[in-house]
């Protein structure tokens, strides 16, 4: 529907068919960057869809029909049990919203993929998309509204931060409005009921829950005093890799990592209409954590995790320069280490926990996310939301694994920053 743009004339969103040019070549823009040129399957399912609908065939994009035509599945096979057309279809989505929260990419025509469907929406540069929530202006508001801190200006040896770390008072307030969006996203596009799955079943103890879920996010600088983990004391030098102790310790921000599994892990609560809230950790109270579920992202930089965790069989410890994932129950040395002076372009290897317990403490369920550097966290995060991921951690546990508690370690490979799929190395169970 036409809106009023800023100079008072109206602008419409482009046709699919009079502005197909214009869509091709903000696709091969798209295609072309590395958020999806780096993959094979979430480019041929947005170049796919978008090709469709720019010919009139939208109404023939569906699951089965793009798992024929994209990803060469026979006629016949099981959407269920092969999810591969869903599962792409989210990091597209994923990925299309990192592409547009990129203010170099303002101006550019938007291409959307809708939650609940395969057909694409599009977008003149003019024209933003229509907020779920919506924002009384400044004016407006009857109570003055403090702006979020600009993110601290980048350091000589820190350039690569900029790209892979958001200010924590930004970065929480974005996520709580993706998430809001999410939320309403899922009311709006809710279909009837369907069978609950693992990761519904998985998810099931905090989304029983009448109270709202607090997702609990580290801090690198607040929360982690590096002096009394370790024993380096060491100044930043300008000249040298930068290793992994400064990273987490001189950052002072929430990891994108963190913040990519909470968007990703918010979807279990957004389908089922629940309320969530997210906090830092160093603002999280013991109070808090006992009013509901709660969801720990991060090991190192949290300090809630570590409290958590000390009392379960794997947990986080740091001896001798070196960060540990350890198995308590085990006699023999563990080999699930990093060492924090070890520079970050050659971090090949991470290792991370995934939980879903009872906590004694707290009284409240809690599911952990938590790897020593913030790959390992990514990767341990994909296990929450990615079916296929947690099937293979639920093949290792006991058939009535619902009713216990379930705590894995997992590793993942690390290359040029970016981790691989998660492989379970132990599940205990209890």
């Amino acid at each position: 529907m036409p809106v009023a743009s800023k100079s008072g004339a109206e602008s419409t969103d482009p046709n699919p068919v009079t502005e197909a040019p214009r869509i091709r070549e903000q696709l091969s823009r798209l295609v072309a960057h590395p958020l999806f040129a780096n993959s094979k399957r979430y480019p041929a399912l947005l170049a796919y869809a978008v090709e469709q609908t720019l010919l009139g065939n939208a109404a023939d994009l569906k699951e089965r029909s793009i798992g024929v035509e994209v990803f060469g599945r026979s006629p016949s096979y099981d959407a269920n049990a092969d999810p591969v057309v869903r599962i792409t279809a989210g990091e597209v989505r994923k990925r299309l919203t990192q592409y547009y929260y990129d203010s170099a990419h303002r101006g550019e025509l938007a291409i959307e993929l809708p939650i609940g469907s395969y057909v694409p929406l599009f977008r003149s540069a003019e024209r933003p998309p229509e907020p779920d929530i919506v924002l009384a202006p400044p004016e407006e508001a009857t109570e003055p509204i403090e702006a979020a801190p600009p993110p601290p200006p980048p350091q000589p040896w820190s350039r690569l931060w900029r790209y892979r770390w958001l200010a924590a008072a930004g970065g929480v307030i974005l996520i709580a409005l993706v998430g809001a969006a999410g939320l309403l996203a899922g009311l709006r596009y809710h279909d009837e009921p369907q069978p609950l799955s693992n990761i519904d079943r998985f998810w099931q103890p905090v989304t029983d829950s009448i109270n709202p879920t607090t997702f609990c996010l580290g801090e690198p600088a607040k929360n982690l005093d590096v002096g009394s983990i370790n024993s380096f004391d060491t100044p930043v030098n300008n000249s040298k890799p930068e290793p992994l102790y400064f990273r987490l310790h001189y950052s002072g921000n929430l990891a994108l990592a963190d913040v990519i599994t909470l968007t990703r892990t918010v979807a279990a609560l957004a389908s089922r209409h629940k309320a969530f809230r997210v906090v830092p950790a160093s603002e999280a109270s013991f109070a808090q954590l006992r009013e509901g579920p709660f969801v720990l992202v991060g090991a190192f930089d949290n300090i809630w995790t570590l409290r958590v965790t000390q009392k379960l069989r794997f947990g986080f410890e740091s001896k001798d320069g070196v960060a540990l994932l350890v198995d308590r129950n085990s006699k023999t040395k563990t080999t699930w280490a990093t060492a924090w002076d070890l520079p970050y372009q050659k971090l090949s290897r991470d290792y991370a926990i995934v939980a879903r317990i009872h906590d004694s403490t707290t009284g409240q369920p809690v599911i952990i996310a938590a790897g020593i550097s913030e790959e390992g966290t990514e990767a341990a995060g994909e296990i929450l939301y990615n079916p296929i991921y947690l099937e293979s951690l639920l093949a290792k546990a006991p058939k009535n694994w619902e009713q216990m508690n379930m705590e894995a370690v997992i590793e993942t490979q690390v290359i040029e920053g970016h981790p691989g799929p998660p492989n379970i190395l132990a599940v205990e169970t209890w």
